[in-house]
């Protein structure tokens, strides 16, 4: 973010949001209905949803798909064949490019 490097900080936040999307459990619908301020949950976190543990190698597989899809979208908008999606197509791709970054340098470290 200090570099204001935008293609990596759009590539880090959205691998962010999709990992943490990932680790959300459905919400059971009769538990969180809206009702009287007296019956709200009460404390800090205490209406937040339950998570799951994604093991290592699960969040991996994510990042790895998901640059997977962004290849694939910038392919897309490429075939598009204008400026405006060539140039969006470009920005995709370097996102992917980012997240295959930061993927292989987990690996490294990991190993």
């Amino acid at each position: 973010m200090k570099s204001r490097d935008s293609v990596r900080v759009s590539a880090c936040r959205s691998a962010m949001s999709l990992l943490d999307n990932a680790s959300a459990v459905p919400l059971d619908e009769s538990r969180h209905r809206a009702g009287a301020v007296e019956q709200s949950a009460v404390g800090v976190g205490a209406a937040d949803g339950a998570r799951r543990e994604l093991t290592e190698d699960q969040l991996r597989r994510l990042v790895a798909d998901e640059i997977v899809t962004l290849r694939a979208e910038a392919d897309t908008l490429r075939a598009l064949d204008g400026a405006a999606g060539s140039a969006r197509a470009d920005e995709v791709y370097a996102q992917a490019e980012v997240l295959a970054e930061v993927l292989a340098q987990t690996n490294d470290v990991t190993r």
